[in-house]
């Protein structure tokens, strides 16, 4: 039985279904009937207990996934008692005002977050994302398991959401935009995501239609808040690919609180799976902190810092693909020489305080700087033999080249290097009134970039140097004809900018929650403008501006189903950002439009029962229509603009996940996605987009095994269509519209829980760990073969391009070892 059919037969014995208890933890302040914290109150369920701080504060562990009850009593007021139902890991605030008349009873049933069920977000939990295998473990790793979001770089944190390309995401880490590296052309150079997980509290995503409150990006909203601790606690994990600690702590009088971590990655174990054998020596590391201040109920204080480095060095050694038909394989050899050397380090620090003014009105004001110096270095020579196969089974030469159909040599060399820094400065109001929310917004950004540019590629085919295709160059009829041309390198990108960006954006929206009939509306409607203007050496100064209005319906009719629709959409435009403006050759080009596109977005979501446990159903049906568009390539995770507003273009799917407890006490989904974008280049037609992945299946499974359910199990799997192979440089895209093949990935972890709450232990040395568990984690189960772009190699006597994918990772084990104190 081969290794694949092994690993199935052992897959499908570990799903099982039997339930365990699980926790949750209820947490809040106490106050009297004068808002004053009340002290020492008795707050107890099923035999558990604490007591209210003096700042009325108190926390409680409970049983999760069934309704408990927690009694509150005081020697001078009134018992208080709430029914509750809490899911697994649930953090629920429950704020509560005692009194000395009457004794208080409720219940409150916590399910999804209704406020984010209406306006369309996907809520992520936490815990999920700690713990699904993947190789880029993370927010980023779910995310790609949702419909609508694709990515076929399992080396790489970005990803593509409905047709758009990375630069079309906006992030937030507690109200604040962060950013990522400007020069990064493959996933392996890229290092750690900025999202720490192990500090995060809430995640939220929008795939479209989002609110006027976010961004100017025209993809994409991932909102992510970072926790505030209540209690000190510290989480490690180790693996052979890195380790993290985070560590919780919070003053005696409560008032400051911080959470910090430090990651440690590196990559090796996964490139050294590639085709390419390498001398690879990656170290990416950061720091984060997140430190709290409430010194008053009115005001809070916040200061969120990153130092991140990421310092990449390669050198290829050598690589074989076999690639074309069983009827005409092929294979191309290379041998190099030469070695890559990168760095980036960037610094993020950013102050935020909240103002109180009333229960009806807060005021937010947030700065933010971030600084990146970085550097790419390479020289490398790949000498390459390109030939056909020895298929016959019973030569001793099978597998070997056997004819050589052409050789040739190509010398790249880079020395780029770019320093940024971007400033921002916002001011931010919420006002309720009534059954009404106002919201706006002012924002400043300066970015200021310093990029120097110079790379080239010089190609070499049985002697002849191959001449860019371009056409006020002299025919190039190599060998047949001899070329009297002056000799220059295939691809010469040579280029300095100095540029200054000043933005001024702002925003206004209005939410109101009401009934038509006896049926339950939600409506937000609002607008974003931006005003922006690029200056610096050689450029003309330009000055532009935009409006993008946007809004939102959702009905929950009065049904004995619990169904929601919504309605949302707008016009959403993205200013161009400094990759936008450079073009093909480096050079800035000031005069390029904001990217605008209309989105329709209709959505249906369906919460029932099913076999007693909750599941949900959500479908959504998109159009957008983009004009003004600036069109790109996409070299691995690399995109290079034209910087200029030549075509048109538009994408149209459909997107299905289905979710729920398919095993009791865990969360697992299915989802489903159709995509079809298309663009139109100077009027030329319509051709696939770089991203138009069309189809998309994706299944995200948690189990435990039946009679030990401390050992558990975490499936991530992928299934993508295959995307656009690209062109060679300089080619014409319309003449090249063959495709990768598809994309088919599997991650699964095994976990042994060997200290929690329902497994505690008796070793002294041991008590010390509130959790600890011990993980297998195998990436690429059944070792496919999975090709993020092409290489093009051109052989001079044939005068044909041959299209070589890159492959990317194999099959590859890793252990690690999760400690939380």
């Amino acid at each position: 039985m081969g290794l694949n059919k092994i690993i199935l037969v052992f897959l499908f014995f570990c799903l099982g279904s039997v339930a365990f208890a699980q926790s949750a933890q209820i947490k809040g302040v106490i106050l009297d009937k004068n808002n004053q914290p009340v002290s020492n109150v008795n707050v107890s369920s099923q035999d558990i207990g604490t007591r209210s701080n003096v700042n009325g504060f108190y926390i409680l562990k409970v049983s999760a996934n069934q309704k408990v009850v927690v009694v509150f009593s005081h020697i001078s007021l009134k018992k208080a008692t709430v029914a509750i139902t809490l899911k697994p890991d649930e953090d629920y605030e429950f704020n509560l005002v005692m009194n000395d008349k009457d004794e208080q009873m409720g219940e409150v049933i916590i399910t999804v977050n209704n406020k984010k069920r209406v306006q369309g977000v996907t809520v992520l939990e936490p815990e999920m994302i700690r713990k699904i295998p993947g190789a880029n473990p993370g927010v980023e790793n779910i995310l790609k398991s949702l419909p609508g979001v694709n990515s076929n770089n399992e080396l790489s944190t970005q990803y593509a959401v409905r047709g758009g390309n990375y630069d079309e995401n906006l992030v937030y880490v507690n109200e604040i935009e962060v950013y990522r590296p400007f020069l990064i052309r493959s996933g392996q150079q890229e290092g750690l995501s900025f999202t720490n997980t192990d500090l995060v509290q809430n995640v939220d995503f929008s795939a479209g239609g989002f609110q006027s409150k976010f961004g100017d990006k025209l993809s994409s909203v991932l909102d992510i808040t970072y926790r505030t601790p209540i209690q000190f606690g510290a989480v490690a994990e180790a693996s052979l690919l890195g380790a993290s600690l985070a560590v919780d702590a919070v003053s005696k009088n409560g008032k400051w609180s911080e959470v910090s971590g430090i990651r440690y990655r590196n990559n090796s174990l996964l490139v050294d799976s590639q085709e390419t054998q390498t001398n690879y020596t990656p170290v990416f590391a950061d720091f984060q902190t997140n430190v709290n201040f409430k010194p008053s109920d009115k005001w809070e204080f916040s200061f969120l810092g990153n130092i991140s480095s990421n310092d990449y060095k390669y050198q290829p050694l050598s690589r074989q693909t076999n690639f074309g038909t069983i009827q005409d394989p092929m294979a191309l050899l290379i041998y190099y020489e030469g070695q890559e050397k990168d760095k980036y380090t960037t610094v993020f620090g950013a102050v935020k305080s909240t103002y109180t003014a009333s229960k009806n009105t807060t005021y937010k004001l947030i700065a933010s700087a971030y600084h990146t110096q970085e550097q790419e270095y390479y020289d490398i020579l790949a000498q390459y033999r390109l030939g056909e196969v020895d298929s016959n089974f019973g030569s001793e030469n099978f597998g070997d080249v056997a004819f050589t159909r052409g050789i040739g040599a190509q010398l790249n060399h880079a020395r780029n290097d770019l320093d940024a820094l971007i400033i921002n400065t916002e001011l931010k109001g919420i006002h309720n009134w009534k059954k009404n929310q106002f919201e706006w917004g002012a924002k400043f950004t300066r970015e200021s970039i310093r990029d120097r540019v110079i790379e080239w590629e010089v190609i070499d085919s049985a002697g002849f140097s191959i001449n860019p295709p371009i056409e006020f160059l002299p025919k190039n009829d190599q060998p047949y004809s001899p070329y009297t041309g002056p000799l220059v390198p295939y691809q010469n990108v040579r280029a300095t900018n100095f540029v200054d960006i000043n933005r001024f954006s702002g925003y206004a929206q209005w939410s109101r929650k009401g009934y038509i009939g006896s049926n339950e509306v939600w409506m937000n409607a609002g607008v974003r403008s931006q005003n922006w203007m690029v200056s610096g050496d050689n450029i003309t100064s330009t000055n532009q501006i935009t409006f993008s209005p946007r809004a939102q319906f959702s009905l929950k009719p009065n049904w004995n189903k619990d169904m929601f629709f919504r309605l949302s959409g707008g016009l959403y435009h993205q200013p161009p950002s400094y990759r936008e403006l450079r073009d093909a050759n480096g050079v800035v080009q000031p005069d390029v439009k904001a990217q605008q596109s209309i989105h329709i977005v209709l959505s249906n979501d369906y919460s029932f029962k099913m076999w007693d446990r909750p599941f949900k159903m959500v479908s959504e049906l998109y159009y957008k229509s983009l004009t003004d568009v600036n069109p790109y390539t996409l070299d691995n995770v690399r995109i290079r603009y034209a910087a200029a507003n030549n075509a048109k273009a538009y994408a149209e799917g459909f997107d299905f996940r289905l979710n729920g407890e398919f095993v009791p006490g865990t969360e697992s989904w299915f989802s489903f996605g159709y995509l079809k974008t298309e663009e139109n280049i100077e009027n030329k037609g319509y051709i696939s987009r770089p991203t138009d992945q069309r189809l998309k299946f994706a299944l995200l499974f948690q189990d435990y095994m039946p009679k030990i359910p401390s050992i558990k199990l975490y499936l991530n799997l992928v299934y993508n269509t295959g995307l656009p192979g690209g062109s060679p440089s300089y080619a014409d895209p319309y003449f090249y519209q063959n495709r990768l093949r598809d994309y088919r990935r599997a991650d699964v972890g095994f976990s042994k829980v060997l200290i929690d709450e329902q497994n505690p232990t008796s070793k002294r040395w041991l008590q010390s760990f509130k959790e600890l568990a011990i993980g297998l984690e195998i990436f690429n189960l059944f070792d496919n073969q999975n090709a993020i772009t092409n290489t093009w190699v051109r052989d001079v006597y044939s005068k044909n391009q041959y299209a070589i994918p890159n492959y990317m990772t194999t099959r590859v084990f890793n252990v690690k070892v999760n400690m939380r104190f």
